[in-house]
């Protein structure tokens, strides 16, 4: 098996390269040589050298020249900038979907044993017509039953947003049954996979108090019925819980936690958690994970961005045997 890993630097207007070099200091050698950054090699000299980082970095060509080496391994992509931390929109655009790209064709072929990418911008992305990272690579692996998952992973418990980047006025009429039951099929299929157990799965309501269960309500209408069909299909889930105690105490009887929408589930799991958590997308052809923050633009050149999502999302593919 493959034990390469990439790490795609992803928004060059970030904190990606702060959160790189701290990670890249924390980890060991051993796993240093199986890392490699796919990046712009000039870029990310002049954001060290602003940010007055240290540290080795070498570029290649291809990933198959097997350099080994502890040195911070760069497969170079071009990109056209002035300033290191202001790259036009434009620019900025092109280089995220060639690094997303070129990640994704190594991964499909093998080359690698998992793809990380950094923070990404989602207007990045949208030019594609994608409304986000997990969303391209399912485009690129021709999931088109939007089956795909994003499970927020931290050791001791799970997330999982039905719907992801939607408007909070688009929700409830994207709640169907054909959906809940195609992610939670694919939900459980993906954890045994990669974790190696069967998931016991909750289920959030959509409405406060589950709307009373009224039978207008969408608990009735789609969520109900769901949740019937896949337990009689083998599945361990639970629900409709009610989703503003089920935080408190209640969520450390399952695996994982499926919520309606992506607040519903990400705003208490980071509450609970932190920076201690990674992106898992389920589905896919190939281990993709991800840091489970954003670009924060905010925090460039202070040198206060945390590193623990990105250093755990690199033990995660390093510790997966596939």
């Amino acid at each position: 098996m493959n034990n390469k890993i990439i790490i795609v630097a992803g928004d060059p207007n970030s904190i990606n390269s702060e959160i790189i070099y701290k990670t890249w200091k924390k980890i060991d050698n051993k796993i240093k040589k199986k890392l490699y950054l796919i990046a712009n090699y000039n870029l990310i000299c002049k954001q060290y050298r602003k940010l007055k980082y240290k540290t080795n970095i070498i570029k290649i060509n291809n990933i198959e020249d097997n350099i080994i080496s502890s040195n911070l391994k760069i497969i170079d992509i071009p990109i056209n900038f002035k300033n290191p931390f202001k790259v036009s929109f434009k620019a900025s655009s092109k280089y995220v979907l060639k690094s997303l790209n070129l990640a994704h064709t190594l991964a499909k072929n093998k080359k690698v044993k998992g793809i990380i990418n950094c923070p990404i911008n989602k207007n990045l992305i949208k030019v594609s017509k994608k409304i986000g990272v997990t969303e391209f690579f399912a485009y690129k692996c021709k999931i088109k039953n939007s089956s795909e998952v994003m499970l927020i992973h931290n050791k001791k418990f799970s997330v999982v947003p039905l719907t992801t980047h939607l408007s909070i006025k688009n929700i409830p009429k994207n709640i169907t049954s054909k959906l809940i039951i195609k992610k939670l099929m694919s939900l459980n299929k993906g954890f045994k996979k990669v974790f190696k157990i069967k998931p016991k799965i909750g289920v959030l309501g959509l409405n406060p108090h589950n709307a009373e269960l009224n039978e207008k309500s969408e608990e009735v209408k789609e969520i109900i019925p769901a949740i019937s069909k896949l337990k009689k299909a083998g599945l361990n889930v639970y629900g409709p819980l009610v989703a503003d105690t089920t935080f408190v105490n209640n969520y450390k009887k399952y695996n994982v936690i499926v919520g309606m929408y992506h607040d519903q589930v990400l705003a208490p799991f980071k509450t609970l958690f932190h920076f201690d958590a990674i992106n898992i997308t389920l589905g896919l052809n190939y281990l993709r994970v991800s840091p489970d923050h954003g670009p924060a633009i905010d925090l460039i050149g202070k040198n206060k961005a945390n590193y623990l999502s990105l250093f755990q999302c690199i033990k995660f593919i390093n510790n997966k045997n596939r």
